[in-house]
Parts: C-alpha cells; sequence; structure tokens
C-alpha cells in the first residue's frame, strides 16, 4: 500500500500536505480502496472556516456515505473542481490529482498531532 512519507496523516484516513500557509487534503488510498468506487463528493463548506476535526463534507461511494473530516482547522478555500466530472480519480490518485481541498491553515501547530506515515502503517495494520 503506498503510503507517502512527506505526508501528515489523520485517524479518520485524511491525509494533509502542508504548502505554506495553505494545506491540501485527501483521503488516503487505503481510505478509498475500504470505500470502493467513488461516485460523487459533497463539499459545501467552501469559503467557510472549520475547527480541526470538523465535517468539511461527504463522500459518496457505491455501497456507503461517509462524512469528510479536516485534518487541521482552517478555511476550505478551493474544492478539487476535477472531481465534479471525475470522481475516480479519488480511487486511483488519492495523493495526486484526486486531493479534494486546499485550505488555509489557522494554526499550523495542529499538524503536529497527526501521525506520521510510520504511524499510519501501524494504525491501518
Amino acid at each position: 500500500m503506498n503510503i507517502p512519507e512527506n505526508l501528515k496523516y489523520s485517524n479518520d484516513h485524511e491525509w494533509l500536505r502542508m504548502e505554506g500557509e495553505f494545506a491540501y487534503v485527501g483521503i488516503t488510498a487505503f481510505a478509498a480502496n475500504e470505500l470502493g468506487d467513488i461516485v460523487f463528493l459533497d463539499i459545501p463548506t467552501e469559503g467557510e472556516t472549520l475547527d480541526q476535526n470538523e465535517v468539511f463534507g461527504s463522500i459518496e461511494a457505491v455501497k456507503t456515505v461517509s462524512d469528510l473530516m479536516l485534518p487541521v482547522g482552517g478555511e476550505v478555500v478551493e474544492f478539487n473542481t476535477a472531481l465534479e466530472a471525475n470522481p475516480a480519480l479519488v480511487n486511483s490518485d488519492p495523493y495526486g490529482e484526486g486531493w479534494i481541498v486546499k485550505i488555509k491553515v489557522t494554526d499550523p501547530a495542529e499538524a503536529d498531532s497527526l501521525l506520521d506515515a510510520e504511524g499510519y502503517k501501524a494504525l491501518i495494520g
């Protein structure tokens, strides 16, 4: 299973890639595999500022719908519009083209509470 070393991970299977004051958020390959074929994403929070671990949207697969949790607090500044036409990018490239939202991070220190790649590997066994 692909677990990039340069990302941080939440216990809820979201990943975080910091880029200055901004961060990209998506779900892990493990989560995408567990959900199955992704068919729709609902991100009604664009433009809102949310706290760490707050729900920022939902992801719908053929067999289930799951909440998406923000790994760190911040303003949801962009939704990956490529996912509107092709939500399966979350399955095929979860750490690249399948990113879900870009946020302006409120407190970068919150990222310190997230798991590194080794910690995430231990979480999923």
